[in-house]
């Protein structure tokens, strides 16, 4: 592909399951033999740097402060900035399939279910904002699959459709009157959803109770100044295109 589009130039970013893994040099190396190209193991700090400008790029910045946070399967990342760079950032352990194990195994997800996702979001917003200042959020970015589902079932959409859902804003209620209604669906309810990906049905549940609980407690902890959010469909790779202008 990159010779075929005659790329000028090729950046080749591992992030943080690289930088953990033992075996990373192994990885590194394959990657050097095989394609040729050097890879660069970013830094915790470069890949919030990253994942903020590809996701504020795509929705502009607003007046004071932005929060964009990346939920995904395992864990969830806040980064704080304004448009001269980030602020601060903190990656947490709680994600979509880690809180379905946990919680959530049955669809449609009971009560209790849901209040044992929502204590475990708490306690990981009481960790990030021990480095991210969540209260200084004036406006919300949400990027990756989770948020983009439930923009399309907000918007009620017959198929996903990438370029109806960025830069949607939603009210904090719209949220969490569309994350209670996925969470009650049956497994079968779900999948008939044409804009549901397969890989989505079953962690959807945990995922959009996170997305809601995360947003409601942002909306106590700015007094109310956050009151809807932002989805985004760019994140890290936007941003790693825009590092190469």
């Amino acid at each position: 592909l990159l010779k075929e589009h005659g790329a000028d130039s090729v950046r080749f970013v591992a992030t943080s399951a690289t930088r953990d893994a033992g075996n990373r040099q192994v990885f590194v190396d394959g990657i050097r033999e095989i394609l040729g190209i050097e890879p660069e193991v970013i830094s915790g700090d470069e890949e919030a740097a990253l994942s903020f400008a590809g996701a504020v790029r795509a929705v502009g910045y607003g007046d004071g402060d932005t929060l964009v946070f990346d939920l995904g399967g395992g864990s969830t990342e806040f980064v704080l900035g304004d448009e001269s760079g980030v602020k601060a950032s903190r990656s947490v352990n709680i994600g979509c399939v880690r809180l379905t194990e946990r919680h959530m195994m049955s669809a449609p997800s009971t009560d209790s279910q849901i209040a044992r996702v929502e204590a475990d979001t708490d306690e990981a917003l009481e960790v990030a904002r021990k480095t991210v200042p969540l209260q200084d959020a004036r406006r919300v970015v949400a990027v990756a699959g989770t948020a983009t589902t439930v923009a399309a079932a907000a918007l009620g959409l017959d198929r996903y459709d990438s370029e109806a859902i960025n830069a949607q804003s939603f009210s904090v209620e719209t949220v969490q009157k569309t994350a209670r209604w996925l969470a009650s669906l049956s497994r079968t309810e779900r999948e008939e959803l044409g804009y549901m990906h397969p890989g989505r049905v079953d962690v959807i549940g945990a995922g959009a109770t996170i997305y809601a609980r995360i947003l409601t407690r942002l909306n106590e902890m700015t007094d109310g100044a956050v009151d809807s959010v932002t989805v985004s469909e760019h994140d890290i790779l936007d941003g790693i295109a825009l590092s190469q202008l």
